[in-house]
């Protein structure tokens, strides 16, 4: 299906991230929201190519998207801020499981470690 024409469009660039605000407009005319997110990705070669992720919001579902969207964002910024942590935009980020305990040799399962199970019983 061919894509219909933008009525109304903004883009936000983050980075590698690029999003896409669209209004588009239904066969009856009445409007409805796009967000493509598009990814750059780079290949051994240099070249590069982009994948992309569309949804549609449809006028019905605005109310109650907005909602959400505001009680997740609400959620995220309460809880951890609105300071970005990750290991790409910090370079003393430590993973949680760099400070996990490592496995021992005695956590390790080995076949004698495992009941022995006769399936004639069963």
């Amino acid at each position: 299906m061919m894509e219909k024409e933008e009525i109304f469009s903004k883009v936000l660039r983050a980075g590698r991230r690029t999003y896409f605000f669209d209004v588009r407009a239904t066969k009856a005319q009445d409007y409805y929201l796009t967000i493509t997110e598009s990814k750059k990705f780079t290949n051994d070669d240099g070249s590069f190519h982009y994948k992309k992720h569309k949804i549609y919001i449809y006028k019905e579902d605005f109310s109650e998207f907005k909602d959400i969207l505001a009680e997740m964002t609400d959620y995220i910024i309460r809880e951890k801020g609105d300071e970005v942590i990750s290991e790409r935009h910090q370079k003393d980020f430590k993973k949680e499981y760099d400070s996990a305990p490592r496995t021992t040799e005695d956590d390790v399962k080995t076949p004698e470690s495992f009941t022995d199970i006769d399936f004639d019983d069963i």
